[in-house]
C-alpha cells in the first residue's frame, strides 16, 4: 500500500467515525502518519475536554482506522 493509499484509507476511517463525534459536539482531524504505523490525530470541540476521550480514541478511532489500515499500530491524540 502506498503512502497515498494509506492516507486515503485512514481518511475513510475518520469519515466513518466522524458523525458519532460530531453528534456529541466534537470532531477529529488527521495530523500525520509516521513510519506507516503511527497515526497522529487531533480531537476537536467537545472531544478535547470529554472525560472519556481516551476510550473514544482507542476503542472507536483506533479500531476503525485498523479496520481500514491493519498495519497501523497506534493512534495518538495531539492536543492543540
Amino acid at each position: 500500500m502506498t503512502s497515498d493509499e494509506l492516507k486515503l484509507n485512514i481518511e475513510k476511517a475518520l469519515d466513518e467515525i466522524r458523525p458519532f463525534l460530531q453528534s456529541d459536539g466534537g470532531d477529529i482531524s488527521l495530523l500525520s502518519i509516521e513510519n506507516g504505523t503511527l497515526v497522529k490525530v487531533q480531537l476537536q470541540g467537545a472531544c478535547t475536554s470529554c472525560s472519556v476521550n481516551q476510550m473514544t480514541l482507542k476503542s472507536g478511532v483506533e479500531m476503525t482506522i485498523k479496520k481500514y489500515a491493519p498495519q497501523i499500530e497506534s493512534v495518538v491524540n495531539i492536543e492543540a
